[in-house]
């Protein structure tokens, strides 16, 4: 696997330069703040929209669900992060670096796991949206491994993180119901729900 990630980041690494238009994109999408930003969006966007109490409350229990996944990835990426390091692909290869230089373990990558654990936190309610942030997620991904900074392992790695996530935020949030319906009872009686 190693070869195989070294030759791809190298591949797509050796477009770095050759289009301006490709370079603006990826540097728009290699990012930390616009994909994240754009998820974020999209949660707060579902925390008050709904043509029914019924709907609003479900789609407040999805973005509730979709913060709760990212704390989870957040952690299982530390834990993993605390037990294995990998240099990242700038470090040992002869790449053009199209971002800064993090410092942290190439794997997994928490980019990915931040965005794919909002995304499917989507996509288990609203099918086309959770789509379209996958599709978000993947460009991200594509973006840090073009830039140097993650081998396609570490997005791999970091989807999957993201995804279990998710669903262990689900469930979580479907065994205790009781509680953000009651709280989100409080909210609504202060209208921030």
């Amino acid at each position: 696997m190693n070869e195989l990630d070294q030759s791809l980041v190298l591949w797509a690494n050796g477009l770095v330069g050759q289009s301006k238009l490709l370079d603006g994109f990826m540097e728009v999408l290699v990012s930390d703040y616009f994909t994240p930003v754009l998820n974020s969006l999209v949660l707060l966007g579902l925390w008050f929209s709904g043509e029914t109490d019924a709907k609003r409350y479900q789609n407040q229990l999805t973005t509730l669900i979709g913060g709760i996944a990212v704390g989870f990835s957040n952690a299982q990426v530390a834990i993993i992060n605390a037990l294995v390091f990998r240099d990242r692909p700038f470090v040992g290869l002869d790449i053009n670096l199209h971002f800064y230089p993090p410092t942290d373990s190439s794997f997994p990558a928490n980019a990915a796991s931040v965005a794919f654990a909002m995304a499917t936190a989507v996509f288990l309610r609203h099918r086309r949206l959770g789509g379209a942030l996958y599709t978000l997620a993947a460009f991200w991904g594509i973006a840090r491994v073009y830039s140097g900074v993650h081998y396609p392992s570490d997005i791999i790695g970091g989807a999957v993180i993201g995804a279990i996530a998710a669903l262990l935020a689900a469930s979580l949030v479907r065994f205790l119901a009781f509680i953000p319906r009651n709280v989100f009872k409080v909210f609504r009686a202060v209208y921030i729900a």
